[in-house]
């Protein structure tokens, strides 16, 4: 359904130009903002640029263009007649607003997921109506550099002008959150009172910002959603890759900057040839250490964080990669589980995660256990690291757990990688196919859940009516928040399962395990 925004918004001056969008349901929305200048060319490979100024008032009712990756539906965004091209002039930001004035409402920038190849802040699940409506606040959803365009390391072997080339991608959001800093009191936000938040690969990011020192100071509370990232590449492993596209493209060492002149598309087409994934590293510049391991950053101990996942993240991922896994028995679990966890420890796993779900079928043990190895490990990771801040003096940490069971296709899929989005964003009619048709639970979901955001928006606390009384996690209790009909606060839950995990590292040491995407 096309929505109706036929009503101009109000025009507001920016530091580089005024711009006019478009009013819906009583909120006025400005997208396809620049924040940086486009990325094709000399810029290319390179930290943000500002954007050129403009005279006159800029249309802003329009999406602007994606990031350059691959066509898959993650690159999908807008609606009909507002769907955005896949570009290098990328560095484009949406803000939703009750209004633009100077109330100084809290503000939610929003990273969006597909690990750090893919995705766009234009998807319509994004669309932040709802929650500017019910919180009072205003929503910024961005678009930044992608896989090899936004971390391709060539500092290396084109020399320092391309220094910091492999978090370009990075230092974009960055980029974008100074604009915030500058243009969102225009707007009706208040730059002092800045939330990141973001899902799966948006959760990564929103773990990077809070271990790097060039964004310190410009949010103020982080929330990270099925994406706890301890790890980055290596230095090494950066320049084997860029190493690997120039030999791809027969392009001598010597004359790497060669690829700033080559098309877009090229560039694409030899990263999905080599088919490694680009994403930040460890530079000695943007970042001299992993964001979260061996211990949490100096620079998060004054943030306060929500740290969570959902119960079976792996069944969107297993699942559709391989249909047959829905209906496998427990005579093939072994099989299937060997390539998340040692096969001598199978057995034990099956039978800790059968006595909290006793009817579970294979395949939701199966999902159980691969999540708890891809996700749950390393979101357990980083919220004790985050807690021994705070038992220190920093910060507070809240924990949750998504739990609730979708309907669709029969339950099979069980609390999917990305079934917290609907919930938070209180956007539940816009994704039938993931939740269902609207009923009294997921309006309950959503109320729980966007509430709990909303109230964590407000004052660093998702202590909220919606929920029972959420105590911040510490190392004594580990209070988890279960987001079920009705949600429930528990004390150290699957605390046998958690032991389990113990005897593994986190998956993003290179081990057994999935990367989030």
């Amino acid at each position: 359904m096309v929505p109706d925004e036929s009503v101009d918004s109000a025009v507001v001056a920016t530091a580089d130009g005024k711009v006019q969008g478009a009013v819906r349901d009583g909120i006025s929305i400005y997208r396809g903002i620049p924040y940086g200048a486009p990325t094709g060319g000399a810029n290319r490979f390179r930290p943000p640029q500002p954007p050129e100024p403009w005279t006159g008032v800029r249309e802003a009712r329009l999406y602007g263009e994606t990031a350059p990756q691959a066509r898959t539906w993650l690159a999908k965004g807008g609606f009909e007649g507002n769907s955005p091209e896949i570009g290098e002039d990328c560095l484009v930001l949406n803000v939703w607003t009750p209004g633009p004035d100077d109330a100084k409402r809290p503000v939610l920038v929003w990273l969006h997921g597909g690990g750090f190849e893919a995705g766009t802040g234009s998807m319509m699940l994004y669309d932040g109506v709802n929650m500017a409506r019910r919180g009072d606040v205003v929503v910024v959803t961005i678009n930044h550099r992608l896989g090899l365009m936004g971390h391709l390391h060539l500092a290396d072997i084109a020399g320092d002008e391309f220094g910091g080339s492999v978090n370009a991608g990075f230092l974009d959001i960055v980029a974008a959150l100074k604009w915030v800093q500058t243009n969102i009191s225009a707007f009706g936000g208040d730059p002092g009172n800045v939330t990141i938040y973001g899902q799966s690969g948006g959760g990564r990011k929103v773990s990077l910002a809070t271990a790097a020192p060039v964004a310190s100071g410009l949010f103020h509370r982080g929330i990270v959603q099925s994406g706890s990232h301890l790890r980055l590449h290596t230095r090494e492993r950066a320049n084997e890759l860029a190493e690997r596209l120039l030999h791809h493209l027969e392009i001598p060492t010597d004359q790497a900057r060669r690829l700033q002149d080559l098309p877009m598309k090229d560039l694409l087409r030899a990263g999905r040839a080599i088919g490694r994934r680009y994403s930040p590293a460890v530079d000695g510049l943007v970042f001299d250490r992993h964001p979260w391991d061996p211990d949490a950053p100096p620079t998060a101990a004054s943030v306060p964080m929500m740290i969570g996942t959902c119960r079976t993240e792996l069944s969107n991922q297993l699942g559709t990669m391989d249909p047959t896994t829905f209906d496998i028995t427990d005579d093939e679990l072994p099989d299937r589980l060997e390539q998340f966890i040692d096969r001598s420890d199978v057995d034990e796993a099956v039978r800790l995660v059968r006595s909290s779900t006793p009817n579970a079928p294979a395949s939701e043990v199966l999902f159980t256990i691969a999540t708890a190895r891809g996700y749950w490990r390393d979101s357990v990771l980083q919220t004790e690291r985050k807690a021994t801040h705070a038992a220190e003096g920093g910060a507070p940490v809240w924990s949750y757990r998504v739990m609730w069971r979708t309907p669709v296709e029969d339950g099979r899929r069980v609390t999917p990688h990305s079934l917290d989005l609907p919930f938070m964003f209180d956007n539940v009619d816009t994704v039938p196919d993931m939740i269902g048709p609207a009923t009294d639970e997921t309006a309950a979901m959503a109320q729980a859940m966007s509430e709990s955001w909303l109230a964590f928006a407000r004052t660093g606390d998702p202590d909220c009516a919606a929920v029972p009384e959420w105590s911040p996690y510490d190392l004594a209790r580990r209070t988890v928040m279960h987001f079920d009909v009705p949600p429930v606060a528990v004390d150290d839950p699957h605390r046998s399962e958690r032991l389990f995990m113990e005897r593994y590292p986190s998956q993003q040491e290179g081990r057994r395990g999935v990367l989030h995407r």
